[in-house]
């Protein structure tokens, strides 16, 4: 296979540092394992940011998400690991990862987990008619 899994995330310089605006990442295949099982957990990842000064190249990301294929991990660690990963890699402004575990003994799992720079004030929500 020409691509392997990694768990770095490569990044490029933000195109509009001055401005706030909000990157959504959707990733409806991700997996992990059961710590407990050993079984294959299965989720949607969102992820909300917005940059500072970077931003997360998109192919590094998916091979990030990869690495946690083979990963055993409960969903509120897994959750945290990629927030503080993400954090680490693009130091945003604000991010929010929101992962949305399939089904298991009968009962679904979200998890949310948030980022916020203390510098940062979010802009003003305008409501347009």
């Amino acid at each position: 296979m020409s691509t392997q899994a990694s768990k770095d995330l490569e990044i490029f310089d933000n195109p509009q540092p001055g401005r706030d605006y909000t990157v959504r990442i959707d990733i409806p295949e991700f997996t992990c394992l059961c710590p407990k099982t050993g079984q294959p957990d299965f989720a949607t990842i969102q992820i909300e940011y917005v940059p500072a000064t970077l931003c997360v190249e998109l192919k590094s990301l998916k091979l990030y998400m990869w690495a946690f294929r083979e990963q055993g991990a409960f969903h509120e660690a897994v959750t945290n690991e990629i927030l503080n990963d993400m954090v680490k890699a693009v130091a945003p402004m604000f991010m929010r990862v929101r992962a949305e575990f399939n089904v298991r003994g009968g009962i679904y799992t979200t998890v949310v987990a948030e980022h916020r720079d203390p510098a940062w004030k979010a802009p003003e929500f305008v409501q347009l008619p």
